[in-house]
């Protein structure tokens, strides 16, 4: 491969794109109600479920607080204390209670508790439906949320990933859409902890004013405690996050390059760099949990607060016959769920913030804008395209301000086999990526059986060309799926046909389950030479009208690449080749030979005529046969 690093090109007349912001890391932002609107998009469609889930939110409340009810205010103040019950509500737990009784002939006591059960149950079943209904509505709006992304990805051009690190954009794929996962279902949380809480004030209300005001007013305690807790966590968790990365990226980076750690005797080195990053997320884990044991002292201790106030206004309340016993205990049994919510709010602040910034390099990713020119009126290649191939003047760069290649003219005949050579950053490799569509360049510069391949989709210009790489790359699946990747009109026996042409069949058939045989992560089962034979058989199966073979047996011993010689004089018999190489078979055996160097066609000519010429490919043949026999 050319090692020249391509960088995207940019016409001078559009300003320079800011591949900046991939790079960024950014931890939170503020909340921006946009970005939420925005993301209605993808849960919009769901809303039904959403409906459902609050319904059960409420009927679950309504259960939620129905149980205390009957505790405090039937078997305390209606069965028990009959004579202090007050004229406080009970909304209709004691006429329900006594019906029930006078139907069934049962103790109202059992009556009471039989309800009490029953309110209980269906309080566990409406919450469990509710989590459950909002969970799938979740889920299934980031399933369309993260194949929507996917998708989009999948559409940007090889420019984009020239300058963009591929870990970045999985970052936003992965953990930016689990982190908005947590998000809606905080949210989730925090109505399943607020509706509760509305119901639950409004019958205190409806009991004793007085006693739910000054129990109110230790809220704004447990809030302000609250937000001290995220005020001081939220470096402490952002330092957590960031060493975890850390650690993450030091594992991956050393265990993925373990031979050469194990070559070069790294590994105490590396042993004490994971350990300083170790040491590092360690000490920020012991702040959290120092904070977070402060944290939950102080609402523990807000709720015996809670307690001593309702013990202390509400006996008070009670002997002064202006609440009922059964009242203050319905009030020390719905603390609960007056903190609750504030604690939940707690714990889900940082998510929010979190989220933001999710958000915005989702829709960064989303909207970026970058393609391939498309034709308005696409020409369709014909069905029996010839393979002619015409260069024309071809200026190219990467860059407005650089030029990789220098006013490139040339043709390939039908079925002629053309070798690329020259010297490394020659523009060889930028050459065929031209060729296969992957950047735009200029009209009336590249042009196949005369139609110019920007008035012709990418994709079709695709469908026929067959390019090897010296990097070939193995997909998960079987090795005929690795042969067919998906195309139907490539049957089982078609891809057999196309391995043993390679003679890649006999290696294949030595595999334990032969072509239904699942490779490993990139085909590590397979040797080099192995995984270069699979891939002239992929390419032979599609059957392309034009063959790029770019380094393709740079890898492969002697012995193996003599094997498959006679199966490439197949595969490139009557089609267009062009073939960057520097094997002397490959070289000797094309037709012409085109030598590039910096960006500009120095010699075009058989082998013979070359050598004869005594120019630039005479330089590097002697060179080469030197390295040979050194």
């Amino acid at each position: 491969m050319n090692a020249q690093s391509p960088l995207p090109p940019q016409s001078p007349s559009k300003p320079q794109r800011d591949y900046s912001i991939f790079e960024d890391d950014i931890d939170t932002r503020r909340f921006d109600m946009r970005l939420i609107w925005r993301l209605t998009h993808w849960i919009g469609p769901y809303r039904r479920q959403f409906a459902l889930a609050i319904l059960l939110v409420i009927m679950a409340a309504s259960f939620a607080v129905l149980a205390p009810v009957v505790v405090s205010r039937v078997v305390v103040d209606g069965i028990l204390l009959p004579a202090a019950s007050g004229h406080a509500p009970d909304f209709w737990q004691k006429a329900l209670t006594g019906w029930l009784s006078a139907r069934s002939g049962l103790e109202p006591l059992i009556v009471a508790c039989g309800l009490y059960a029953l309110w209980t149950t269906l309080w566990a079943l409406f919450g469990h439906g509710f989590r459950i209904t909002l969970a799938k509505a979740v889920l299934n709006g980031l399933r369309d949320l993260r194949r929507d992304v996917f998708a989009h990805l999948e559409r940007l051009p090889s420019s984009f990933y020239d300058r963009v690190a591929v870990g970045r954009v999985m970052t936003r794929l992965t953990n930016d859409i689990e982190t908005l996962l947590e998000l809606l279902a905080g949210f989730g949380v925090l109505m399943g902890e607020f509706v509760p809480f509305f119901v639950a004030v409004t019958i205190m209300l409806a009991l004793d004013i007085r006693l739910t005001f000054e129990l109110l007013a230790l809220l704004p305690l447990a809030a302000l405690s609250t937000w001290l807790f995220r005020l001081a966590s939220r470096n402490v968790y952002r330092n957590i996050r960031s060493t975890m990365s850390r650690l993450n990226e030091n594992l991956q980076e050393n265990l993925s390059g373990i031979e050469v750690v194990q070559l070069y005797g790294r590994e105490k080195i590396n042993y004490d760099s994971y350990t300083a990053i170790n040491h590092e997320n360690r000490e920020g884990e012991n702040r959290a949990v120092k904070l977070e044991s402060y944290y939950g002292a102080s609402m523990d201790s807000m709720s015996f607060l809670a307690m001593a106030t309702i013990v202390w206004f509400g006996g008070h309340h009670v002997l002064g016959g202006t609440a009922s016993l059964g009242s203050v205990i319905l009030f020390a049994q719905f603390a609960d769920m007056l903190f609750r919510p504030i604690v939940a709010m707690g714990e889900q602040w940082n998510v929010v913030f979190r989220a933001m910034a999710s958000c915005e390099r989702i829709f960064q990713a989303l909207d970026w804008d970058e393609a391939l020119k498309e034709p308005e009126h696409p020409v369709p290649l014909p069905a029996d395209l010839k393979g002619r191939v015409e260069f024309r003047h071809l200026t190219f760069g990467y860059r407005a301000d650089t030029t990789i290649l220098k006013d490139v003219s040339f043709t390939i005949a039908p079925g002629e086999r053309i070798a690329i050579v020259g010297p490394t950053g020659s523009g060889k490799t930028s050459l065929i990526r031209l060729l296969c569509r992957f950047y735009d360049v200029p009209k009336g510069s590249i042009f196949f059986d005369g139609i110019d391949i920007m008035d012709v989709k990418p994709s079709d210009i695709r469908q026929r060309i067959g390019v090897v790489l010296q990097d070939f790359h193995i997909f998960s699946g079987s090795v005929y799926d690795n042969i067919a990747l998906g195309n139907p009109a490539i049957t089982r026996e078609a891809a057999e046909r196309a391995a043993i042409l390679v003679h890649a069949d006999p290696f294949i058939r030595a595999l334990p389950q032969g072509y239904d045989t699942v490779l490993t992560e990139r085909g590590r089962n397979l040797s080099h030479g192995q995984r270069q034979l699979l891939a002239f058989a992929r390419v032979l199966a599609m059957n392309p009208e034009v063959l790029i073979l770019d380094e393709a047996t740079a890898s492969i011993d002697t012995e193996t690449e003599l094997v498959i010689q006679d199966a490439l004089r197949k595969l490139t018999e009557g089609r267009t080749s062009v073939i960057i190489a520097h094997r002397l078979q490959t070289i000797r055996e094309a037709h012409r030979i085109v030598v590039l160097t910096h960006g500009e066609i120095r010699e075009i000519g058989t082998h013979a005529e070359l050598i004869a010429k005594g120019g630039v490919y005479k330089t590097l043949y002697e060179l080469q046969v030197q390295d040979l026999k050194a």
